[in-house]
């Protein structure tokens, strides 16, 4: 209550990609201060519950809720999102090389939808600056702050291509991304369905991607310890373009989905159409999402089987929403939009919902 009274405002008077950087830039401060971390975990951080974790790609997760990626694209704030009580964080999309991104504004906010608009296009410092904090920030450790060791916070790695790479030579892009990140990171997921750098979903067809999947996989695999590789996927696709991509996956052995990124549709807006027009080109997300989302993630579960790993993303603010994507298939889910309406006590709040009828 006290952060949709006092705090959203504020920020929501700043314009969404200052106000992110802001926000989290006194996160980090706070978390900088050593008398402040006790109280930063007794606010949010979810209580220990055991029933919930997660099992997957080889992993322990404390729970299943997770930060998808675009919300750190740098790495920068690990440690301090750790303690709001996630219990993995998807750093990216990361480009080989540093990028600025699409041109200011970019970032737009429908509150009445309880969504946004992005075009920010992979906005980012490049694979070796994320790699050089991913490597800090594992060497440091993370101590809870009684002394105790914190649950591990689990970390993927979104990587993606430079929007001045032609489609044809995409594949080396990734390839660079997935071998500088491959020490810092426990899981990998290639971002081929951004709608904010021309031409890139393209590479969802079947032939494009079968290629760079299966390379992927071949650098991966002659790595000391190989990392887990999971696809993320648009809502938009057709259902001829998911029975493809389903079976795609069970060929080239890809270790997982993430079901799905950023919509182009803008039906059923509630906000006025003279903002969503002011707002311009650039993927949706937030509650508008999420019965495509989940609708994605029961079609693809029927057609790959219950094995395959499936991550859910799309629309998720309440425990009920997790429930939901859950039922439709997913193993773990994420969150972006909801948490930047919901404050630092969602992820605490969601689990607590959980554990209540787990």
């Amino acid at each position: 209550m006290w952060y949709d009274k006092l705090v959203r405002p504020l920020f929501f008077q700043l314009e969404p990609e200052k106000a992110h950087y802001a926000a989290m830039g006194l996160l980090e401060q706070a978390w900088r201060v050593p008398g402040a971390r006790g109280t930063l975990a007794g606010l949010f951080e979810p209580e220990p519950t055991p029933e919930l974790a997660v099992e997957l790609l080889g992993l322990r997760f404390a729970h299943p809720v997770g930060l998808a990626a675009g919300f750190d694209k740098d790495a920068r704030w690990l440690a301090p999102l750790g303690a709001l009580g996630f219990s993995f964080v998807e750093v990216g999309t990361v480009t080989p090389r540093p990028q600025p991104g699409n041109p200011k504004p970019r970032l737009f906010r429908l509150p009445a939808d309880q969504a946004l608009i992005n075009r920010l296009g992979f906005n980012n410092q490049g694979a070796e600056a994320a790699a050089k904090r991913l490597a800090q920030y594992r060497a440091s450790g993370r101590r809870a702050p009684s002394g105790m060791a914190a649950p591990r916070l689990i970390i993927g790695g979104n990587i993606g291509k430079n929007k001045d790479t032609s489609n044809e030579q995409a594949v080396e892009d990734y390839r660079k991304a997935l071998r500088a990140l491959h020490g810092a990171v426990d899981y990998f997921v290639v971002n081929v369905s951004s709608p904010n750098t021309p031409g890139l979903r393209e590479l969802q067809d079947r032939e494009p991607l079968t290629r760079l999947l299966e390379a992927l996989h071949r650098d991966n695999a002659e790595m000391p310890q190989p990392k887990p590789i999971l696809l993320k996927i648009a809502p938009d696709l057709t259902d001829h373009q998911l029975d493809d991509i389903a079976a795609l996956v069970t060929e080239t052995r890809t270790a997982g989905l993430v079901c799905t990124n950023t919509t182009l549709s803008r039906d059923g807006l509630r906000s006025p159409s003279a903002t969503v027009k002011a707002a311009g080109a650039g993927g949706l997300s937030g509650d508008p999402l999420r019965h495509r989302s989940t609708e994605v993630i029961a079609y693809l579960r029927a057609r790959v089987g219950p094995a395959l790993p499936i991550i859910g993303v799309g629309g998720i603010r309440t425990a009920e929403h997790v429930r939901e994507k859950m039922a439709a298939g997913a193993n773990l889910v994420q969150v972006y939009t909801g948490f930047v309406y919901e404050g630092p006590a969602m992820v605490r709040q969601i689990v607590r919902g959980l554990s209540l009828k787990a």
